[in-house]
């Protein structure tokens, strides 16, 4: 299909699909963040551990992780439209089995409910954005995408907390409940608007034939031999680490380091995240102008781990602390659009969504297993360690993206020499 032919489609169009997936994607970072806002209220009411409530964020990210492989199968098999139904129905059950939940146990259901629910969306909104959006406008639905995703883990907080502090009732479990009728209409809205989002219709074939007649010629597998590949897949590990200590703990730790009260402590992770989200639109710019994506990565990346260090040393005030840490979310989200391309170069021709899936589960992985261990520092009264922790998780990130720029050069220097 020609450019000319994609742009003609109409913006209006365009702009309602990405809207709606933007909308459903926004909604899978907030259940994300279903549990851990409540936290301090678990603690009182089940006398859980620190431990114990960061192995609810494992189940979450084992059980999405394993699904994101599967995930992928089942909606080239039924279509991605249907599977984004079956998980906002996830959510819907996953916000009601916290609210009822009467121990451990029942906590433990909720995150893995909600799990299974976050493990689709990936496969399925990118299957529907590359089918239903014209190729002129894919990379700003990329850019919605992301946006959105960052204010969903920004209003979870807002949301949870401000139900559970200013309810009559001061209940954890009306904000449950509530989360669950958010799900519920976001779910309603794509039914009503289903006709936008059925990935059996607009097939604007963005891939070249030949990059499909590549990717036949190739084993389905053999993606997984790339060096960078593996890179990329370090890279996603490390930073989500980070982005997980700040998640879970880093409220409690403000809180306990610089005696701050619960209620403002919990707005940290909704400042960072909004200033990552706002990092993510001037990083899509930067994009567009520097070749050395890496070179991006490093600097904000790197500023980042600094702010979060700075933030638990203990050296400025308590709301000195908060604004460094929420500040920190800048450098994660410029280097949010630079890491999505440079993970677009590393996939072969054919394979990009294949890769995009073994990539993305780095970051399940990544949350699965920094939530324990962190947990574990708080449990031991590390505060200070867990900004450290995350600091240091940046810059190992770091490392793994100059190690695939470092293979791109290399390789594009390969392949002048053989044109030469």
């Amino acid at each position: 299909m020609t450019s000319a032919h994609t742009s003609s489609v109409p913006l209006r169009q365009d702009a309602r699909t990405i809207g709606l997936i933007g909308l459903a994607h926004g909604t899978s970072h907030f259940f994300h963040l279903l549990l851990p806002p409540l936290f301090p209220w678990f603690i009182s009411e089940f006398g859980v551990t620190w431990l114990q409530l960061g192995m609810l964020s494992s189940v979450f990210f084992v059980i999405s992780g394993v699904g994101q492989a599967l995930a992928g199968f089942l909606v080239d098999r039924v279509g991605a439209r249907p599977v984004l139904f079956g998980a906002l129905s996830c959510f819907v059950a996953a916000a009601l089995a916290a609210a009822s939940a009467q121990g451990y146990t029942g906590l433990v259901l909720a995150s893995a409910l909600a799990g299974l629910g976050n493990a689709p969306f990936h496969p399925a909104d990118f299957t529907i954005l590359n089918k239903r959006v014209s190729a002129a406008r894919l990379g700003h639905a990329f850019s919605v995408h992301g946006i959105t995703g960052n204010l969903g883990w920004a209003m979870a907080p807002l949301f949870l907390v401000g139900l559970t502090k200013f309810s009559e009732a001061h209940s954890w479990r009306l904000a449950c409940v509530c989360a669950a009728g958010v799900a519920a209409l976001v779910l309603a809205v794509l039914v009503w608007q289903r006709d936008a989002i059925d990935d059996r219709q607009g097939s604007w074939g963005h891939e070249t034939r030949k990059a499909s007649a590549a990717a036949q010629a190739e084993h389905p597998l053999a993606f997984l031999a790339l060096p960078s590949v593996w890179l990329c897949f370090s890279f996603f590990f490390w930073s989500t680490c980070a982005m997980s200590a700040v998640q879970n703990f880093a409220s409690p730790v403000l809180q306990q380091l610089y005696g701050l009260p619960a209620e403002l402590t919990s707005m940290v992770v909704t400042g960072y995240m909004l200033c990552g989200a706002a990092g993510m639109v001037a990083g899509g710019f930067l994009v567009a102008r520097v070749q050395r994506l890496e070179l991006t990565i490093s600097v904000t990346l790197l500023g980042g781990a600094v702010l979060l260090a700075l933030a638990g040393s203990g050296l400025p005030g308590g709301m000195a602390a908060m604004v460094i840490a929420c500040l920190a979310g800048l450098g994660t989200g410029l280097a949010g659009p630079s890491r999505d391309m440079l993970i677009k170069r590393a996939a072969p021709p054919g394979a990009t969504g294949r890769v995009y899936g073994t990539v993305y589960s780095g970051l399940d992985l990544g949350f699965a297993v920094a939530a324990p261990v962190f947990g574990a520092m708080l449990d031991r009264g590390l505060l200070s360690s867990v900004f450290y922790g995350a600091g240091a998780a940046l810059a190992l990130s770091v490392l793994s993206a100059a190690a695939v720029g470092q293979r791109q050069r290399a390789q594009a220097r390969r392949v002048m020499a053989q044109a030469a």
